[in-house]
């Protein structure tokens, strides 16, 4: 049975130290990420988030600043990030389900590195803020599914596992 060689860690030195990685011979190219994350709750809940209904006021709206200053702290939140210049975050909301909120995401820079990291602290950061938003009416609430769902530019080139689910150029969600 042959076995496919390990990786190396490209943030681990070869003496099992960690280090940020060397970008400085990158090319700088425009890079994006797309990522999400789900806030389970009630249909009751769902229903006072759609209309601005919480106790604390409107959801959405607080979490989608949260989810954007998320992104743009990133590299001061996550050991080894690279800071970078964020040229657009994208939050959105999909209120379809009968039993959560989808957060999207999407983060676009151009620079040495992607931004991957920066579209998940985004949907984190976002679903943390819903759950403080609800915890008065359902303290039960659960952050899940969080994953990168598509990503372009650099050396790697391109991928998207779901490009129906990522919003369209102007932010919105596809139909």
């Amino acid at each position: 049975m042959s076995q496919e060689p390990t990786p190396e860690l490209s943030h681990v030195r070869s003496d099992g130290s960690a280090h940020m990685v060397d970008v400085s011979n990158k090319a700088e190219t425009s890079r994006e990420a797309t990522a999400e994350a789900s806030l389970k709750t009630t249909p009751e809940v769902l229903a006072l988030i759609a209309t601005a209904g919480m106790p604390k006021g409107d959801a959405l709206a607080v979490a989608r600043i949260a989810g954007i200053m998320g992104a743009k702290k990133t590299s001061e939140l996550i050991p080894l990030c690279h800071p970078l210049p964020i040229s657009r975050v994208v939050i959105d909301f999909d209120l379809s389900s009968t039993d959560s909120v989808r957060i999207i995401a999407t983060v676009k820079t151009r620079g040495v590195t992607g931004v991957e990291m920066e579209a998940l602290t985004a949907v984190s950061t976002a679903a943390l803020a819903l759950y403080d938003m609800i915890k008065a009416v359902d303290k039960h609430a659960v952050i899940t599914d969080m994953r990168v769902l598509a990503k372009s530019g650099g050396k790697s080139g391109s991928w998207d596992i779901t490009p129906e689910l990522r919003p369209n150029p102007e932010g919105e969600l596809r139909a």
